[in-house]
């Protein structure tokens, strides 16, 4: 049996091609306000249903005549933001509302929407960008000081172009950043990007973890080599098999916005010895390409530890707690899958 491996593939995505990816993943393809199924034991989901058709259909009302008696309607913020844990239909929500929308639009993850910015320059990026009807950025998350300043200044001008802004995120905006960087200048940027949102919270389980035993699964050699046959029959050039810690290598080598070049075509990832991580760069790369093969559903088979422990007490304890608890929720899909 002959395999390919992760760390032989090329990336081969121009700035252009990055951002004409900035649409839904492909298992969201067809998500609409209408299959969205709430769990009546959380009312805020339904609301949340309600809220998205209510953005989705708003519009700004025209001045009013100088000799009006009624006031003037309250203008609604530009931007609507989801806050809420893992797994409970924020993503499907937030796509469903670009599905609705007409005219250009765009989709992506905080990431890609700084990587594309970093790739094009800022006033390029500006310049593609301006007039949207739509920018959709999902899994709002601010790491880093320069890149919560770029994002403010990117969505002040876009909204000033008349787009508007639909976010996602596991921490309410005002709380973006929190317990990380204690600039002051940083703050000023997390409450101004606050101010452009409604945020509408969604409370519920991760329906990841909802049937199962709360572990990725590990293989021994005998069948991690069974399923990797059984996947390569299936798709004989859709199969990588590597060293876990080759991959963390190459993953170095390549822009983090171009990992889903990497992954094109693929249908299942063979990770070999997966350990503890040690570095936490290594481990926010990893949550990078874990986020990309979610996206395009591409199964996971690993020999090592369940990649659900990868992550070391003092890395879940700091401030990036949440990225790696996502990618815990997501390997432990994939793993199961």
């Amino acid at each position: 049996m002959t395999v390919g491996r992760l760390i032989d593939r090329q990336t081969g995505m121009t700035a252009a091609e990055l951002v004409g990816h900035l649409m839904p993943p492909p298992q969201f393809a067809t998500a609409s306000l209408e299959n969205y199924v709430p769990d009546p034991r959380f009312p805020s989901q339904a609301e949340a249903v309600e809220a998205m058709r209510t953005f989705s259909s708003e519009t700004i009302a025209a001045p009013r005549g100088l000799f009006s008696r009624k006031p003037a309607p309250a203008v609604a913020k530009p931007g609507v933001y989801l806050d809420g844990g893992f797994g409970v239909g924020k993503t499907h929500l937030l796509a469903a509302l670009w599905h609705r929308t007409r005219g250009r639009k765009y989709f992506g993850t905080f990431i890609e929407y700084t990587a594309i910015v970093g790739a094009l320059g800022y006033r390029e990026a500006v310049a593609h960008f301006r007039g949207a009807s739509l920018i959709a950025i999902d899994e709002f998350e601010l790491d880093d000081p320069g890149d919560t300043m770029v994002m403010s200044r990117l969505l002040g001008e876009l909204v000033a172009s008349g787009s508007r802004i639909a976010a996602t995120s596991n921490t309410p905006p005002h709380a973006l950043g929190e317990g990380r960087f204690a600039a002051q200048d940083f703050l000023r940027e997390i409450h101004a990007l606050a101010d452009r949102f409604t945020t509408v919270r969604i409370d519920g389980e991760d329906y990841r973890k909802r049937d199962i035993e709360g572990h990725a699964v590990a293989l021994d050699e005998a069948a991690f080599a069974a399923r990797i046959a059984a996947e390569s029959a299936q798709a004989p050039a859709g199969v990588t098999v590597d060293v876990f810690d080759d991959v963390l290598r190459h993953l170095a080598t390549v822009h983090p916005s171009r990992y889903v070049g990497l992954i094109a075509g693929l249908e299942a990832v063979g990770l070999r010895d997966v350990r503890v991580l040690s570095n936490q760069t290594d481990a926010l790369r990893l949550v990078a390409l874990v986020d990309r093969l979610y996206d395009a559903q591409v199964r996971i088979h690993a020999t090592g530890i369940p990649l659900d422990q990868i992550f070391p007490d003092e890395m879940l304890a700091g401030g990036y707690r949440k990225k790696y608890l996502r990618a815990v929720s997501r390997m432990i899909a994939l793993t199961t899958s």
